[in-house]
Parts: structure tokens; sequence; C-alpha cells
């Protein structure tokens, strides 16, 4: 592995958090994604609150997926089945490919935690112009599993033997 390789490089990650009731005051799934990403070494690229709403929702990740500097999108929320929750129909159209096995491994990893319940999680990564995007329950718990049991490696350019981080910085993966 070359040295280059082998050196943490730092991603530019764009918080999300979708929801009709949170402020950035109550905002503590949103946060904690801020905080898990700092952690880890990554920049916080924007941070923003949206009501669940399927234009609002697909208008700012459309916006991170065209900036070049935002690398990464995490949203958090609207990935249920209730009425309002519509945050992988918004974000599905804009993928040009979709991480299938995202939901599948958060799925597992969310049944030791919360058992048959997390059948109603819709959760959804992909691939964007060059952009990894995911979409994750609302819950703080379920942020911290996906961080704690998916995003922290994935997003680790030193991750073997493979991680979505390369496939986002210059000079590597897509952009190469």
């Amino acid at each position: 592995m070359s040295e280059e390789r082998s050196a943490f490089v730092p991603l530019n990650v764009a918080v999300l958090t979708v929801s009709d009731t949170r402020t950035e005051d109550t905002d503590r799934s949103g946060q904690a994604l801020v905080e898990s990403l700092a952690t880890a070494g990554h920049r916080l690229a924007d941070k923003r609150i949206v009501v669940d709403d399927v234009y609002r929702i697909r208008a700012v990740v459309a916006g991170w997926i065209a900036d070049p500097a935002v690398q990464v999108v995490l949203a958090t929320g609207g990935t249920g089945f209730t009425g309002r929750d519509s945050t992988p129909e918004a974000v599905s159209v804009l993928l040009d490919k979709t991480i299938e096995g995202f939901g599948e491994l958060f799925r597992h990893l969310s049944w030791q935690e919360i058992g048959s319940s997390t059948i109603q999680s819709r959760c959804l990564g992909g691939l964007a112009n060059a952009t990894v995007v995911f979409c994750l329950p609302g819950s703080t718990g379920a942020c911290r599993t996906a961080w704690d049991g998916i995003l922290r490696e994935q997003l680790d350019s030193r991750h073997t033997p493979c991680n979505y981080a390369n496939l986002v910085i210059p000079g590597r993966g897509t952009h190469g």
C-alpha cells in the first residue's frame, strides 16, 4: 500500500436533519453526527434542518451533490413509514448508484438493539456525482449505530480492503 493510501484524508461532510419539529437547540441526531464526524477528523461542510417535504429535501441534497466541496451527505430523519416520511423518495432519484448493502447492514446491526422494529427503517445509501449519500433514521441511537457500525470505517480512507472515502477523494475512485 502506498504512503498516500495509508494517510488519513479528512472529508467534507454535510449534515441534513429532516424534521417538522426539530430546531438547532433540539436536533440531537444531527448534533451527534456532527460530533462523530469531527471526532473522526472530518470537516463539517454545512448543516441544515429542513421540514419533511420531498421537494425541499431533494433541493438541499441536490445542491450538496452539485457542490464539488461536499464529498459526503449524511441525512437523518424521514426514513420511516409515517405519512410525512419522504427522505428515501426525495433522495433515491438523485443517486447514480445505490449502495444496497448499506440498508441491509444497518438493519442487521439495528436488530441487535431494537429487534424486529428495525424492519421499518428505510435507510438508504448511494453515490451521486462523486458524492456519497447516506440517509439514516431520525433517532440519535440509530445515527450512532450507523456511524459506529458502518460510516466511521467506510469514510476512513485507511480502511481496507475498501471504503467509500477513496471513491470521493480527487485522484482516486470515481475522480481518478
